[in-house]
């Protein structure tokens, strides 16, 4: 098993360039940041520093959206991210939660995002693309591959993962869900005659290190972030096609203030009870992250993403590297 981190731009420049140096030190391989340019920083600026302050991180957007990033400039800025760090970009892309809502605007449409993914990897490789009647082509870049990975819960959505992307990002640690969005990927994939196994699988979620009921509080904002595309499901798709484990906990939900996104404490998060805060997010020991870490990993997961914003992360970066990282190293996938 792998392992990323993601950040809120929201540190000092300075913070954000040790977190990142003290990440890669603790055995941490990949590096996201949030891409929501009202909320917080813009993320570019901050990956092109991530990249110099880093040997051998991959680095990318978790994620960034086609809406209010328009695709040749996201793939110009990530060819360039690619020459400078050597080759160490990945997209993370979705059709857009707070980057969109913050603006009064919706999430784009799902063929929006396929398109854009097909134009930003291909102007990446420095092919010729045709693009809303355009030729485009970047005549000053080598070519670089570029791994793509899709965020994404709904049928559709996982099905497109499958026929184009090379991973897929999941907002959540429950290993039964985990297992179901997986297998849907693996088939949409198979279906469109391409190796299965080949898509990697990204868990992305909060995680704490310490006391179980401390962390709770801590981590509590995570599923309430997850719900808000819980509700687009359940307005998009009928229930029974969803499992009620995803589904269950949004019925008590009465809204949610995007400017209090991803925030400890947040009252986004009052609806939240203890017992999905702890399938969705991985808490207590040192010990019990490993040993749900490994049901993860024999769900599929190929890389867990921790969303480090809960508070300590310098103590959160140093417990992981020292007792759980180590123990995962020689860890399969296991679907």
């Amino acid at each position: 098993m792998q392992f990323g981190f993601t950040l809120k731009p929201e540190h000092t420049i300075e913070r954000t360039l040790a977190l990142t140096r003290q990440a890669e030190a603790a055995g941490f391989t990949a590096g996201w940041l949030f891409d929501s340019h009202v909320l917080w920083r813009d993320p570019y600026p901050l990956l092109t520093l991530m990249a110099e302050a880093s040997d051998a991180l991959r680095l990318g957007t978790c994620v960034t959206n086609p809406g209010t990033r328009e695709p040749s400039v996201t793939a110009s800025a990530l060819a360039t991210l690619d020459e400078l760090s050597g080759g160490r970009m990945d997209l993370g892309i979705g059709r857009g939660d707070s980057a969109r809502r913050v603006l009064g605007k919706p999430p784009t449409t799902m063929a929006t995002l396929e398109e854009a993914i097909r134009v930003i990897r291909a102007l990446v490789a420095g092919e010729h693309i045709e693009y809303e009647g355009t030729d485009l082509h970047f005549p000053w870049t080598r070519g670089w591959e570029l791994p793509v990975w899709v965020a994404g819960y709904g049928p559709m959505a996982l099905a497109m993962t499958g026929r184009v992307a090379d991973g897929v990002i999941l907002q959540l640690a429950d290993p039964d869900l985990i297992r179901w969005f997986v297998d849907q990927v693996r088939e949409a994939a198979a279906a469109a005659g391409r190796d299965p196994a080949a898509i990697k699988v990204q868990a992305a979620a909060a995680a704490y290190v310490g006391d179980r009921d401390h962390g709770r509080e801590r981590a509590r904002w995570f599923p309430a972030l997850v719900s808000n595309h819980v509700v687009d499901l359940v307005n998009k798709y009928p229930r029974e096609q969803l499992p009620s484990s995803l589904t269950g906990y949004i019925r008590d939900r009465s809204g949610y203030d995007y400017h209090h996104h991803a925030e400890v404490g947040s009252s986004n998060a009052a609806f939240v009870g203890d017992e999905v805060t702890d399938r969705f997010c991985v808490l207590g020991p040192a010990d019990e992250h490993v040993a749900k870490l490994q049901e993860l990993a024999a769900a599929g997961v190929d890389q867990f993403n921790v969303y480090l914003m809960n508070g300590d992360e310098e103590d959160q970066l140093e417990a992981y590297g020292r007792d759980v990282i180590p123990a995962l190293r020689g860890v399969a996938t296991g679907a």
